[in-house]
């Protein structure tokens, strides 16, 4: 889950490099922290959050299919 969320975050921003996600585990599920540049933020967040929504969709799909529970924070 992380390795996709960092492979997506990376194919979008301009400093791929700067790039990382933070997993942390809880009683409910699964928190995924992003952080990326404070230039690519707006990148990954979209116009009116339709990227960053797109992507919280994605990676639900994918944790629902393994059967957890995933929530992705954009953190600058």
């Amino acid at each position: 889950m992380k390795e996709l969320l960092t492979y997506i975050a990376q194919n979008l921003v301009d400093y791929p490099e700067q790039v990382s996600v933070n997993q942390v585990d809880g009683d409910g599920g699964t928190v995924l922290e992003l952080h990326v540049a404070s230039d690519d933020m707006g990148k990954v967040i979209g116009r009116q959050g339709r990227i960053a929504k797109e992507i919280r969709a994605l990676m639900r799909s994918v944790a629902q299919r393994q059967g957890t529970r995933v929530s992705v924070e954009i953190i600058d």
